[in-house]
């Protein structure tokens, strides 16, 4: 008979959630802010969920612990070391806590940050069966050592990376190889820089092919490797670790005070009264035909709680929101999962109300990969890339420069203002965020190319990749 654990998956932020019940007792790891899908999934089994685990004071998203336990009575844990601001259990090292028939032992595991604890999942016979392990080890990675100093200046990430070397090797590595892993990212998070797509391994498997759980690795290569490579995190994960630690509006309140319908008017009056952002969740390419000015692109149909945090540096900031009909209520609840609290209110009957209303509208120029051959091979306009370096790296157009869209608002300087340009991503969804942010800071005479980077591979288009200098002995 297995374990009954269950892994929740949310792909646009690649976070995973844990249920774990046995005889009418439940508990939570990790969840998410908006609780309600846990709650039910108790109710299913005639469950109370009597305790929610938490591995570390996150940085990617706000945490629904608080939530919960208004909720359901659940009491907080966290592991050795922790300080929250509220109410909560702070567990000792090797600390044993009974959900129904089974046990879940704390083992602290500093590294990721100093609280990190996985804990250890023991069935109903004394079996060990698992690790969740928070951001202390993921399939194929481990997390990274350098966001706690943005919150605590002296724990730099040498000193973490040390501890990381320390935990993995002494509390983790000794376990059986059987053992499964349950992680709290999957590929896509900002937390590591090499998962894999897989959400779930054994660790006898993760021993063999995880380049940080190599046996003959000393503490000093260990602490090279893992701090080479790492890029800066993004401006929100500090601001979240604080709300984590701190405590947090209820997701309620939050969706209450958002779900504001307001006329074009009365949109326009708040966004010049609260010097609010407006932001537009459709897809790039309805943003291109037709936007209210000063409008940020940002589709909920990708990546769009990251993309927010990359892009707006304050999660104060105060956001009205352009929707299709119906999706505030979703982009409300994504934004407070990163942390952005203040949403105020959304254009009633969305964009199309806003032209019935004959207001100011802007337009963002799109070509085909077509059109962007002929004019490549024509008059070859300037080309920048808005992908990340790896995948530029990786292969790129000949000729185009690379400014990473979390990059672009400290390289504006670089687009010119007196000749054209074309912006492109892998797909279009990044350069439509790109367009916006130009297009508010006074460019306009630049195109995108709609299918992006993937649309230009069965072209005549020269690309090139960028072939690392080697160093002659």
């Amino acid at each position: 008979r297995f374990m009954k654990i269950e892994q929740i998956y949310t792909g646009c932020l690649a976070h995973a959630a844990y249920y774990l019940e046995s005889k009418g007792e439940a508990a939570i790891f990790d969840p998410l802010r908006e609780v309600d899908p846990y709650i039910q999934r108790a109710k299913k089994d005639n469950a109370k969920i009597k305790y929610v685990f938490e591995t570390h004071f996150h940085a990617d998203f706000v945490s629904g612990h608080l939530d919960l336990k208004k909720k359901t009575g659940a009491e907080i844990v966290f592991g050795p070391t922790a300080k929250p601001g509220y109410e909560a259990l702070v567990a000792k090292d090797n600390q044993i806590f009974d959900v129904g028939d089974y046990k879940v032992k704390v083992i602290h595991t500093p590294g990721h940050t100093m609280e990190s604890t996985t804990y250890l999942l023991i069935d109903e016979k004394g079996k060990e069966h698992g690790i969740i392990t928070g951001d202390t080890l993921f399939i194929g990675d481990v997390g990274r050592p350098d966001l706690a100093q943005h919150v605590v200046s002296e724990l730099t990430e040498e000193k973490l990376a040390a501890h990381l070397y320390d935990s993995l090797r002494n509390k983790i590595m000794p376990l059986g190889d059987e053992l499964i892993i349950y992680p709290n990212h999957g590929a896509g998070s900002a937390c590591g820089k090499m998962m894999s797509k897989e959400t779930t391994d054994t660790l006898g498997h993760q021993k063999k092919v995880n380049y940080a759980l190599r046996a003959d690795m000393t503490k000093e290569e260990f602490i090279k490797e893992l701090l080479t490579g790492l890029t800066a995190p993004p401006g929100y994960f500090p601001q979240n670790v604080l709300m984590n630690i701190k405590g947090y509006e209820s997701l309620d309140d939050v969706i209450e005070r958002g779900e504001r319908p307001l006329s074009s008017e009365a949109f326009e009056l708040e966004a010049d009264k609260n010097d609010a952002l407006i932001l537009d969740t459709r897809n790039a390419k309805d943003f291109a035909k037709g936007h209210i000015p000063n409008s940020i692109n940002i589709g909920l149909d990708g990546s769009f709680a990251q993309w927010v945090g990359e892009i707006v540096p304050d999660v104060n900031q105060k956001i009205l929101l352009v929707t299709y009909p119906g999706k505030e209520e979703e982009a409300i609840t994504r934004l407070s999962r990163v942390g952005y609290d203040k949403t105020i209110g959304f254009l009633e009957g969305g964009f199309d109300r806003w032209i019935k209303d004959r207001r100011t509208v802007e337009r963002i120029k799109r070509i085909t990969v077509d059109q962007f051959q002929k004019a490549y091979f024509g008059e070859g306009p300037l080309v920048f890339d808005v992908r990340k370096k790896s995948e530029f790296d990786s292969e790129h157009i000949e000729g185009a420069i690379n400014i990473p869209l979390n990059e672009l608002e400290d390289n504006l300087w670089q687009f010119p203002k007196d000749k054209p340009f074309v912006i492109h991503c892998a797909g279009g969804y990044r350069s439509m965020i790109a367009a916006s942010i130009l297009m508010n800071n006074g460019w306009e005479d630049f195109v995108d190319v709609i299918e992006g980077f993937d649309g230009m591979k069965n072209t005549n288009i020269p690309r090139s990749e960028y072939i690392c200098p080697t160093t002659m002995l």
